[in-house]
C-alpha cells in the first residue's frame, strides 16, 4: 500500500470533533499531470472535495500557486497567468454548488516574479484580469540555504534587493498580498523586509520555514526552534502566519513511513511545541490553521489534521479559535463565505 494513498489513510478512522466550528482552509493546491509528485500526480476539484467533505465545516478555501498549468509560450513573466486562468474555472465550478457547500478557491493566490521591480505591474494586471473576483495576491517563495540538500527557490539575500522591494511596493499599491516561504534562518531578513514595506500584507507560510533535514535536522545546532527570530518577525503587524506544513517529509517526523497513519491525539501533541510559541508571538488574530493539501496528505488525512487542530486549540478562547480556524483567513484574503 503506497504511503499517502487513500487506502492507507483510511486505516485511521475518527469521529469528527466539534463539527460546528467554521473553517476556511487558507492553503491548498490544484494540479494535474504532475509526474514529479508522488503519490498525488492529480489533485483537482473532485479530489479536494473528497478530502475536505469529511464532517468538518469547511466553508471556503484559498488556492496557493503551485507552478502548475503555466502558459506554454509567450513572455516568461506572463506564463504564470495560465495557472490563475485554470483555477478560476475550478472555482467557478465549485461556486455552482454542485460540489457541495464548500467554496473551493474562493480566493486565488498566483505567482509573479517581484524581481521584475516596476515591470511586475502588467503581470499583476494580467493575473487580476484572469480572475477579477477572486485574485488576491501572489506567492513568491524565496527559500535559500547554502546546504545542497535544501531546495533553493531564490538567490541569497533576495529580500534585501532593490528590485524585489520595488516589486513588493507595486504589489502593495495595487492592494494585493504577498504569500512567501523562507528557510527559517532567513527570518531576520524577512523581518527587515516587513519593516521596509509596511503597507504590504505579508503571509508567511508553514510556521516560518520549518525544515528539519540535512543541515537543520532534529538534534543539530541549526535545527528549527521557534524563538527570537519568530518574535522579530511578529513585531511587524503587516505579517500573518500560517500554522501548518508539518506533514511534509522534510519536517522530519517520518509519519509517512508508518504502517498506520497518525491519529489526531498524537498529532496535536506533536504540533503543540511548534505552534504554541508562534501564536503567543503573533496573536490568534494573525495566525491561521492551514492544510497544505495535497502536499501534507502524505502523512495524514484532512479529517485527522483538523481534529488535531481542534484538540490543540481547545484551551484557547472561543474568539481565538474562531480566528485560527476561519476569521483571520477570510479577513486576510477578503472572502465572504456566509
Amino acid at each position: 500500500m503506497p504511503y499517502g494513498g487513500n487506502d492507507w489513510l483510511a486505516l485511521t478512522q475518527e469521529p469528527t470533533l466539534e463539527p460546528e466550528i467554521a473553517i476556511c482552509d487558507p492553503h491548498h493546491h490544484f494540479w494535474d499531470f504532475r509526474s514529479a509528485r508522488i503519490p498525488y500526480q492529480r489533485y483537482l476539484l473532485h479530489e479536494l472535495i473528497a478530502d475536505f467533505d469529511c464532517g468538518h465545516n469547511v466553508r471556503s478555501t484559498v488556492f496557493i500557486e503551485a507552478r502548475a498549468m503555466y502558459r506554454p509560450a509567450g513572455p516568461v513573466e506572463m506564463r504564470p497567468v495560465g495557472e490563475v486562468e485554470f483555477v478560476q474555472g475550478l472555482a467557478a465550478a465549485s461556486a455552482s454548488g454542485l460540489y457541495g457547500p464548500c467554496r473551493a478557491a474562493a480566493a486565488i493566490v498566483g505567482h509573479a516574479d517581484l524581481k521584475l521591480a516596476d515591470r511586475v505591474a502588467p503581470v499583476l494586471e494580467a493575473l487580476r484580469a484572469a480572475s477579477p473576483n477572486r485574485f488576491r495576491g501572489i506567492r513568491h517563495t524565496v527559500t535559500w540555504d547554502p546546504h545542497p540538500e535544501v531546495e533553493n527557490r531564490e538567490k541569497e539575500g533576495v529580500l534585501a534587493t532593490a528590485e524585489y522591494r520595488a516589486g513588493a511596493r507595486v504589489l502593495a499599491r495595487m492592494g494585493l498580498s504577498l504569500d512567501t516561504g523562507v528557510c527559517f534562518p532567513q527570518l531576520p531578513e524577512l523581518a527587515e523586509f516587513a519593516r521596509a514595506v509596511p503597507d504590504l500584507m505579508i503571509i508567511l507560510n508553514h510556521l516560518g520555514g520549518l525544515n528539519r533535514i540535512g543541515p537543520t535536522a532534529i538534534g543539530t545546532t541549526r535545527s528549527y526552534r521557534p524563538g527570537a527570530a519568530i518574535a522579530a518577525v511578529a513585531q511587524y503587524p503587516n505579517v500573518n502566519l500560517k500554522l501548518g506544513g508539518i506533514g511534509m517529509p522534510r519536517v522530519g517526523f517520518d509519519w509517512h513511513t508508518r504502517d498506520k497513519p497518525i491519529g489526531s491525539e498524537e498529532l496535536a501533541a506533536s504540533m503543540a511545541p511548534l505552534m504554541s510559541y508562534c501564536i503567543e508571538q503573533f496573536g490568534a488574530d494573525r495566525c491561521m490553521f492551514e492544510s497544505n493539501f495535497p502536499v501534507d496528505k502524505v502523512s495524514f488525512s484532512h479529517h485527522v489534521l483538523f481534529n488535531a487542530f481542534k484538540r490543540f486549540s481547545k484551551d484557547h478562547s472561543a474568539s481565538e479559535r474562531a480566528a485560527l480556524f476561519h476569521d483571520t483567513a477570510v479577513g486576510v484574503y477578503r472572502i465572504s463565505d456566509g
